[in-house]
């Protein structure tokens, strides 16, 4: 099955009356939560710092996976990703990131892969694009 088509679905549910979170999707989970001066306890990702590692952990991924298309063999990828929040409602600046990559073709090879996937990384372009983001469903638990 290729990775494209598989449906996602995460979830989140936080710890005993607590804003720290675990994330989960399938058998993965990650902690989520606010800063201590935000009303949490400062042990775990916040959103912001999620979306940025959504956008270059799909870098990396896509990286390995259209190298391994081109018969490439990466041996180091390094991905890192910078942006902010503002306004109010705080919503992102502008994301830029960079990418160091060693493996086993040339600098312009390597340089095309990084074009290529620049162009079709799913999370990148999703943010590019706007996708849209909707609640769905309210239950309130008496």
């Amino acid at each position: 099955m290729n990775d494209r088509d598989v449906p996602f679905q995460v979830e989140f549910r936080n710890l005993a009356g607590e804003a720290t979170a675990i994330g989960s999707a399938g058998p993965f989970t990650l902690v989520v939560d606010r800063p201590p001066d935000g009303g949490g306890l400062g042990l775990g990702f916040n959103g912001g710092q999620l979306l940025y590692l959504a956008i270059g952990g799909c870098v990396s991924n896509d990286l390995f996976r259209e190298a391994a298309a081109r018969n490439i063999r990466l041996r180091t990828v390094r991905v890192v990703v910078r942006g902010d929040f503002s306004g109010d409602p705080a919503v992102s600046d502008p994301v830029t990131y960079d990418v160091e990559l060693a493996g086993d073709a040339t600098k312009e090879q390597l340089e095309e892969l990084v074009a290529h996937v620049d162009a079709i990384a799913e999370i990148p372009n999703s943010v590019r694009r706007g996708t849209a983001v909707r609640l769905a469903d309210v239950h309130v638990i008496t």
